[in-house]
């Protein structure tokens, strides 16, 4: 353990877990009522959202530069209560860079990030001069698992929620709740070395909610499961949403993109390319029906008579993509090649993403 030993490990342990509430933020009761906000009490400008939407977060013209790199380029994106909002897109479209402006880990050149505990006519708090009261009302799941290896999983809940100046009664009144929310009410004791990769997700979600908070922000929280941890992981996500958590999720999973949120952003190079429901967004901007077609020989078809069956073909690797309203007399042309494979199929957000961001691999990627 690089020299550290047993002895003060356990040291340690004993001094995170029993001395009085300590952490990164000053010490403060939980969020239950709204802070003092004599300095920001503009309600948000209505014309700013749909009328019938109440936000709770909203970013406003976020843009941040590195040298002469733009990561985010005139970002605009509110969030409703018990509403999940995807943010998709390639590598390096900006999406950890506007999580990052989010959390006030990471300054805007330019834009405002505003949060309103109690709807758009309440208080208003910003970002950065109301940090500390922003995050003690926001949970995070960030890419990486940040959980302490020293401690067992009931451990680590205890030693977080000291962070937001909980009481270790509250906090340990709460443990058994969000073990079992997590699935891991039989793996309280154990260390993080006897979990799996979907236990720890699981639990970094739980650490998450230890403060109660009202907006979870997620940075790719599905990254590296197995499809049984990453179903597991969706059915928690939608019992928060169902309970009136909001969600602000990154992920370069289409098929969760889909299943979670109820609306979605679309990034790339820093801008927004589209706003909207899943739904909403392939009705849009895709033709229903896609025809997949690969084997031998498949790729002569793209510049075939065939191609006139579709509204718009595409090649990727050894396969042809082919794009149409109605695919019946594609299909039934595609009968005189036996010798190639094919899959008929709706359009879906992996249609729509490729669409809009491209199919070639970026070099930063």
């Amino acid at each position: 353990m690089g020299g550290v030993t047993k002895s003060g490990l356990e040291e340690r342990k004993a001094q995170l877990c029993n001395l009085p509430q300590l952490g990164a933020w000053p010490r403060q009761k939980p969020p239950t009522a709204d802070p003092p906000a004599k300095r920001h009490n503009a309600p948000m400008n209505p014309a700013a959202l749909p009328p019938t939407v109440l936000a709770i977060f909203s970013a406003q013209g976020l843009r941040k530069h590195y040298g002469a790199a733009t990561v985010v380029n005139d970002l605009s994106f509110h969030i409703a209560p018990g509403e999940c909002l995807g943010v998709i897109g390639p590598n390096g479209a900006g999406k950890t860079t506007t999580i990052r402006m989010c959390l006030g880990l990471t300054v805007p050149d330019a834009g405002s990030v505003s949060y309103y505990p109690s709807g758009p006519h309440g208080p208003l708090l910003q970002m950065p001069q109301d940090a500390l009261a922003i995050k003690a009302r926001l949970g995070i799941v960030s890419q990486f698992d940040s959980l302490d290896p020293d401690f067992s999983c009931a451990e680590n809940l205890l030693v977080f929620g000291r962070y937001f100046g909980l009481r270790d009664a509250v906090i340990r009144e709460r443990i058994p709740r969000l073990l079992e929310f997590a699935a891991l009410t039989h793996k309280a004791d154990a260390k993080l070395s006897e979990l799996s990769g979907g236990m720890k997700r699981r639990l970094s979600l739980a650490r998450a909610l230890v403060n109660d908070p009202q907006l979870l922000m997620l940075d790719e929280p599905t990254t590296g499961l197995d499809p049984q941890a990453r179903h597991l992981m969706w059915e928690r996500l939608q019992r928060l949403v169902q309970q009136g958590k909001s969600i602000l999720l990154t992920t370069h999973f289409m098929d969760e993109a889909e299943r979670l949120c109820n609306r979605l952003l679309v990034l790339d190079h820093g801008r927004k390319m589209t706003e909207g429901t899943p739904r909403e967004l392939i009705a849009q901007n895709l033709e229903p029906d896609v025809v997949e077609v690969y084997g031998n020989g498949a790729l002569a078809l793209a510049d075939s008579p065939l191609k006139a069956l579709a509204a718009r073909t595409e090649v990727s690797g050894e396969t042809v993509f082919f794009y149409t309203q109605d695919a019946k007399r594609l299909l039934a042309a595609l009968t005189d090649f036996p010798q190639l494979r094919t899959l008929h199929r709706p359009a879906n957000l992996e249609d729509l993403f490729l669409k809009l961001t491209g199919r070639q691999i970026r070099e930063d990627a």
